[in-house]
C-alpha cells in the first residue's frame, strides 16, 4: 500500500487530571526526522513518543505540536524580589519629587512591574499524564496515516497511468528500431562501396565491420530492459511496505536505459519519443519523492 509523505493528523485525550491536544504534520524527507514542540515538562516522554512514531512512519519530516493542561489543583508559592521593590520604590520617589507629586507609590503598582513577584509551582508528578499523552498521540498518528494513505492511492493511480504511457512510447521506439538499423546499414554500405572502389581492402572484413557498427545503433536490449523495469515497477507498487526508495532506484535505471537509447538512435523520429519518455520519467521521479 502506497503512502504519501505529506499529511496532517490531530488527536485529543482528557481525564480529570490532564488534557492533551496533539497536531502532527509531515512533509517530504529522505529519512525520518522529528521536531517536537511541547512544554518542557513533557520532555521526559520524548523517547516513548519517538518509539510510537516509528511504529507508524518510516520516512518524512514530522512536526509535533502538543498543547498540555494540568487540571489538578497545585500548591503555589509567591516570593517577592525585595531588591527590585526597593529599586522601583526609589525610582518612583525620585519621579514624584522631580514632578512635585505627593504620595507614595502603591504596593499593587510596584507588584505589577516585571519580575517583582515570582510565582513558583511545587514540583508535580506528571507520570500520570503519560497514558493521556500517548492516547492523544496515537489518535493523531492514526489520522495522519489515514490521510497519507488516501493521498498515496491518488499517487498510485497517477504512477500506474504514467507507466502505461511510458510503455506506449517504448513500443513506438521498438517499431522504429528495424528502420533505423536498416537505414544506418545502407548508409554505411554505400560509404564502404565508394571506399572499396579506391582501395584494395578485404571485402569480408568490411562486411564484419558493417555488422559490428550496425549493432551499435540497435537499442533492442535497452527497450527489453525498460519493459522489465515497468513490470518491476508495477510489482513494487503492490508491496505492503515503504517503497519510495525502491521506486527511486528503479526510475534511475529507467533513465539510464533511455539515455543509452538516445545515444544509439540517430533518428529524428526516435529522438521525439526519447524526449517524451524522459519527460514522463521526470514526472514519475517527482511523484516518487513524495512516497514513503
Amino acid at each position: 500500500m502506497i503512502k504519501s509523505m505529506t499529511g496532517f493528523g490531530a488527536g485529543d485525550c482528557e481525564n480529570q487530571d490532564f488534557k492533551v491536544h496533539v497536531e502532527l504534520k509531515t512533509v517530504n524527507q529522505r529519512y525520518l526526522e522529528t521536531n517536537f514542540h511541547m512544554p518542557y515538562s513533557l520532555n521526559m516522554f520524548e523517547n516513548q513518543l519517538t518509539k510510537k512514531i516509528k511504529e507508524y512512519l518510516s520516512r518524512g519530516k514530522l512536526d509535533i505540536n502538543v498543547r498540555f493542561q494540568d487540571l489538578r489543583d497545585k500548591a503555589v508559592t509567591i516570593s517577592v524580589d525585595m531588591g527590585l521593590v526597593d529599586a522601583y520604590g526609589k525610582a518612583l520617589d525620585e519621579i514624584n519629587d522631580r514632578l512635585g507629586l505627593g504620595g507614595r507609590p502603591a504596593a499593587a503598582q510596584i507588584a505589577s512591574y516585571p519580575d517583582v513577584l515570582k510565582i513558583t509551582e511545587e514540583n508535580v508528578d506528571l507520570a500520570g499524564a503519560e497514558p493521556v499523552l500517548l492516547a492523544a498521540f496515537e489518535e493523531a498518528l492514526g489520522n495522519l496515516v489515514a490521510m497519507r494513505t488516501a493521498e498515496g492511492e491518488n499517487i498510485r493511480a497517477d504512477l500506474l497511468a504514467r507507466i502505461d504511457v511510458l510503455e506506449g512510447f517504448v513500443a513506438e521506439l521498438e517499431k522504429l528500431a528495424p528502420e533505423i538499423v536498416a537505414s544506418y546499414r545502407q548508409r554505411l554500405e554505400k560509404l564502404l562501396e565508394e571506399y572499396l572502389a579506391k582501395e584494395d581492402i578485404d571485402e569480408s572484413r568490411i562486411i564484419q565491420e558493417t555488422a559490428l557498427f550496425t549493432d551499435k545503433v540497435n537499442y533492442t536490449e535497452e527497450t527489453v530492459r525498460l519493459h522489465s523495469h515497468f513490470d518491476q515497477f508495477r510489482s513494487i507498487m503492490g508491496m505492503d511496505e515503504p517503497i519510495g526508495r525502491k521506486l527511486d532506484f528503479l526510475i534511475q535505471e529507467m533513465n539510464r536505459e533511455i539515455n543509452t537509447v538516445a545515444s544509439k538512435a540517430n533518428s529524428a523520429g526516435a529522438a521525439r519519443f526519447v524526449v517524451d519518455v524522459k519527460s514522463e520519467i521526470e514526472k514519475i521521479r517527482e511523484q516518487i519523492q513524495n512516497i514513503e
